[in-house]
C-alpha cells in the first residue's frame, strides 16, 4: 500500500509552492506526524533557492481543526504535553522565519490550533464561508498557545473575546478584525489567492525576504531600535542590484528588468 503524505508538497515554475494538508478524514487534525511532515515541508521551502511564495491550504471540507485531540488524550502526562505544545510551537515559529511571505487559503474551519495556524500565516485569504474560533476553552482548556499569535493579529479585546468565548467568527468578521487580508466566494478563493500571490511573486526575492524578516524584528521592538534596525535594512536594500535597478528604472520611466 502507498503511503499518503500527510502533508502534500507541490511547486510550479514560477516558485509558488503550496503544501496542502492532507488528512482531510480528521477535518487536517494537527497530529505529531502532521506538525513534523509540515516543518519538514516548511524547511525544503525555505531551503529552495526557486522558491518566492508558499500557500498552505486543506484537503477536504475543513482547513485545519487544531491538535488531534484524540492522540493528546492517549497520554494524559505534563511531558507529552510539554513536547508536543513545544513541537507545534516550533512549527509555527518556523512559518514567521521563512525568508518566504506565506499565505493560508482558507475553507471550512479553522479551529483552535488551526486557527493559529492561520494567524501565523503573514497572510490569509478566505472562503466567504470560512468560519474561525479558538475553542478550547469549551473543553475546559484556554488556547494559550493561539492567543499568542491572535493578540499579534487582533486588538486585545477582540482577541481575548475570541478565546474566553470559544465562540465562532465568520470570515467576514475575521477580515474586519484582522485575521484575513481578504475574502471571496467559495468559487473564487482559488483566483483570489492566485491574485495575492501573482502580486509577491512580481517582486524580488531579495526585497522580500529582507522586508519580512525586519517586519518581524521591528513589532516586538521600542520604536527607536525599530527604526535603527529598518535604517539598517533599508541601506543594505538599497545595495542590491534588484533596488539599483528598479530605481534606475523608475528614473528611465521603464519597467524594471529583475534577473
Amino acid at each position: 500500500m502507498t503511503e499518503v503524505a500527510l502533508v502534500v508538497y507541490e511547486s510550479d515554475a514560477r516558485g509558488v509552492v503550496t503544501l496542502t494538508l492532507n488528512r482531510p478524514q480528521a477535518f487536517n487534525a494537527l497530529s505529531e506526524a502532521m506538525i513534523e511532515a509540515l516543518q519538514a515541508a516548511l524547511q525544503r521551502a525555505g531551503a529552495d533557492a526557486a522558491a518566492r511564495v508558499v500557500v498552505i491550504a486543506g484537503a477536504g471540507k475543513a482547513y485545519c481543526a487544531g491538535h488531534d485531540l484524540r492522540e493528546m488524550r492517549a497520554d494524559p502526562s505534563l511531558g507529552y504535553y510539554d513536547r508536543l505544545f513545544a513541537q507545534c510551537g516550533r512549527m509555527m515559529m518556523a512559518i514567521q522565519k521563512l525568508p518566504l511571505p506565506v499565505v493560508a487559503r482558507v475553507h471550512g474551519i479553522a479551529t483552535a490550533a488551526g486557527c493559529q495556524l492561520v494567524a501565523m500565516c503573514d497572510l490569509a485569504v478566505a472562503a466567504s464561508d470560512a468560519r474561525f474560533a479558538v475553542s478550547g476553552v469549551n473543553l475546559g482548556l484556554f488556547c494559550s498557545t493561539p492567543g499568542v499569535a491572535l493578540s499579534r493579529n487582533l486588538g486585545r479585546k477582540a482577541a481575548f473575546e475570541m478565546l474566553v468565548t470559544g465562540e465562532f467568527i465568520s470570515a467576514e468578521q475575521a477580515r474586519e478584525k484582522g485575521l484575513v487580508n481578504r475574502v471571496a466566494a467559495p468559487e473564487q478563493l482559488d483566483a483570489e489567492v492566485e491574485r495575492l500571490v501573482a502580486s509577491i511573486v512580481a517582486k524580488p526575492r531579495t526585497a522580500v525576504a529582507m522586508g519580512k524578516a525586519l517586519f518581524y524584528r521591528q513589532v516586538e521592538a521600542t520604536i527607536e531600535h525599530a527604526y535603527d534596525d529598518a535604517v539598517r535594512t533599508m541601506a543594505c536594500n538599497m545595495m542590491d542590484e534588484s533596488a539599483l535597478e528598479g530605481v534606475q528604472a523608475f528614473i528611465d520611466k521603464r519597467k524594471p528588468d529583475w534577473k
